[in-house]
């Protein structure tokens, strides 16, 4: 059977969680919690999870009694849409102030603007505002010109 086969002979698949392993869950749920905005809406000692928004939920697992056991291979990252480069800074700034730890400072980069931090078990978050308009088209112009 191909892949196309396959697609065609199953519903499609949506994505509805994020798990993060954490080494404490409350502690984690506390972090997010004052990051977000928002309380967790489920919280006992080995789990918390968040309404990360569209129906998107964020799941914070303790790393010492999820099963199967997780190890770490690979990474990866949670990212924040924000309106613009002046949105990217000042987010950079709260996040500065509270105390995260700033992997990357605000950047300017082919998709845009962005800044990454670190959450207290070193899980990746960036921040980033998407080009639009002619920078936009000017950096997918670049793309093509390289794919050709």
């Amino acid at each position: 059977m191909t892949a196309t086969q396959t697609a065609t002979n199953t519903a499609a698949l949506a994505l509805d969680f994020v798990l993060l392993y954490v080494d404490s869950p409350a502690a984690s749920a506390a972090f997010y919690a004052d990051l977000l905005g928002r309380p967790a809406v489920e919280a006992s000692p080995t789990f918390a999870m968040f309404k990360a928004g569209d129906g998107l939920m964020l799941g914070l697992w303790s790393r010492h009694t999820v099963e199967p056991a997780a190890t770490a291979p690979g990474g990866g990252e949670i990212a924040f849409t924000v309106a613009g480069e002046a949105a990217v800074r000042d987010l950079h700034a709260d996040w500065s102030a509270r105390g995260l730890t700033i992997l990357q400072p605000p950047t300017a980069m082919d998709f845009g603007h962005t800044f990454v931090a670190q959450d207290p078990d070193g899980h990746r978050l960036r921040v980033f505002a998407p080009n639009q308009g002619e920078e936009a088209n000017q950096h997918e112009a670049k793309a093509e010109q390289v794919r050709s």
